[in-house]
């Protein structure tokens, strides 16, 4: 047997399915796509993670792309980080093109051009579902880890939040937590002291400051009413296909902990919403963190560990999360033993340390007698990645260097006026997009200073003028004292009489 049959059998059988699957495209032996020998990815472990990774170029938004596409077609929705701006014409289908047409002839697989139904969300202004969760649905612990406290910080943060609910004031947006945080130590110093300890103004200073740090990246528009119901995410359309729920992060590509801060809220939101699916055989949902660097270059080890947390125990819930970034190590080590997909396009080596990092991304792949893994990763074209997925058992499938499926969709930004069409048929825009400043603990501990002002004034004025009679009284008291009167009297006589006899001297 050739080395070719050998190679489409060793495919065929490690990639024999017997539920739903994707097709991501065929395998390739020494650069040349063996037709029908199909590299498929179960659905059914689809919410163990995974990884889409290569050089600048070489192919990682188009691979996401045909993933949400598919995964849409199953009738799986799909929430995609888009901070490049260029996912929104998944909403169109493609124009076709001759290429991909010879593309799809190589891989044995007939194209069909579609558009998906599409979402458009927004943390920021721009056009878009507005995303938003109240200081209190994010929660003391999540908020310390995101500003970065010290132990005793994070207990200070713990008893704000332990007052606000004991005294029934709603922690809505940033301006509720900052206002509690100053009457702690303000107005309200003895009424905490007495219930919930001292509090230090040193400590809560520096709360402060990362707390002003984070509204100067734009948490101000994120924190506060209506919060989103993660339930949206999950929406199937008529035609039975899934929601591609697109998240326009364009403007805050320089604000990483505006980013993180949202990531971490909505893991944490979707956690603790949906119910355990065990051992299902499709994925609830499927989050895409495309340039996930910008989670981990600039998160503390705190962060990291509450993210390798959530990686570690929301797929139970049935969520699949898919890190999409140039190089492996990227990500953290904790976070990449958690993937069990990895789709790995063309790494460049320019350096000693391209160099080195290729060896090292090699090494993360199952041994093949059919490839040298690290030269193969130098000498990928566009829109080829070494794939390595689990079957259906969670075992490794073989490593297959894959001539990659286009997308179904257009490989472009939607027009402004296709924008203002997806826009106008969006119902949850109606939803979301009123903004809510309802009665929180800003204005109440505002009324209630206020109130104590008052009183302070009455009692001062009630002290100002009890004093005032009271020196009214003593003055008509000495006034009309007898003795007063005789004493007075004779200080002026002898006065009077000092004065004549000097003059008569």
């Amino acid at each position: 047997m050739g080395d070719k049959e050998k190679f489409f059998e060793h495919i065929e059988q490690g990639y024999t399915m017997k539920g739903d699957y994707i097709t991501m495209g065929a395998a390739m032996l020494e650069g040349e796509t063996i037709t029908n020998a199909f590299v498929k990815i179960p659905l059914k472990t689809l919410n163990r993670h995974g990884l889409i990774a290569g050089a600048t170029g070489t192919g990682k938004t188009k691979t996401l792309q045909v993933l949400a596409e598919n995964l849409s077609d199953k009738g799986i929705p799909v929430l995609l980080m888009d901070l490049k701006g260029d996912l929104s014409g998944i909403a169109q289908p493609s124009p076709g093109h001759p290429k991909i047409d010879e593309r799809h002839e190589k891989i044995g697989l007939p194209f069909e051009a579609k558009g998906f139904p599409v979402e458009i969300l927004s943390l920021s202004e721009q056009n878009g579902v507005r995303l938003r969760a109240t200081v209190s649905e994010f929660g003391p612990v999540l908020l310390s880890r995101i500003l970065d406290l010290s132990e005793t910080q994070e207990g200070i943060v713990a008893v704000v939040f332990k007052y606000c609910d004991d005294n029934k004031l709603p922690l809505l947006d940033l301006k509720d937590f900052k206002k509690v945080l100053q009457y702690a130590t303000g107005d309200g110093k003895e009424e905490f002291q007495e219930s919930y300890g001292r509090i230090s103004t040193s400590s809560t200073g520096t709360i402060l400051r990362k707390i002003i740090e984070l509204e100067q990246q734009g948490a101000d528009l994120f924190f506060g009413e209506k919060s989103f119901d993660v339930e949206d995410l999950v929406r199937i359309d008529e035609n039975g296909r899934g929601y591609v729920n697109i998240i326009r992060l364009t403007d805050i590509q320089d604000r990483p902990k505006l980013f993180s801060t949202f990531m971490l809220s909505l893991l944490a939101e979707i956690y603790s919403t949906f119910p355990e699916q065990g051992d299902s055989d499709r994925p609830e949902l499927v989050l895409f963190i495309d340039e996930a660097h910008l989670i981990f270059d600039n998160a503390s080890k705190a962060l990291l560990d509450q993210i390798e947390s959530i990686v570690k125990l929301i797929r139970s819930k049935g969520i699949g999360l898919y890190f999409v970034t140039q190089n492996p190590t990227d990500v953290p080590d904790d976070v990449l033993a958690q993937l069990g997909l990895k789709v790995q396009h063309a790494l460049r080596a320019f350096t000693a340390k391209d160099r080195k990092a290729i060896k090292l991304t090699a090494q993360n792949y199952p041994i093949t007698e059919f490839y040298d893994t690290a030269e193969v990763l130098t000498s990928l074209g566009t829109g080829e990645a070494l794939v390595s997925a689990l079957d259906e058992k969670g075992r490794p499938t073989p490593l297959a260097a894959t001539m990659m499926r286009a997308p179904m969709s257009r490989m472009d930004v939607l027009t402004d006026s296709e924008l203002k069409e997806v826009l106008n048929q969006s119902k949850l825009i109606k939803k979301y997009n009123e903004e809510i400043d309802r009665e929180s603990a800003y204005e109440i501990l505002n009324a209630k200073m206020e109130r104590a002002e008052r009183e302070a004034e009455k009692e001062r004025e009630k002290e100002k003028s009890t004093s005032t009679r009271r020196t009214t009284t003593s003055r008509r008291s000495t006034r009309m004292n007898p003795v007063v009167k005789v004493l007075t009297s004779a200080t002026f006589i002898r006065g009077v009489m000092g004065v004549l006899k000097k003059v008569m001297r």
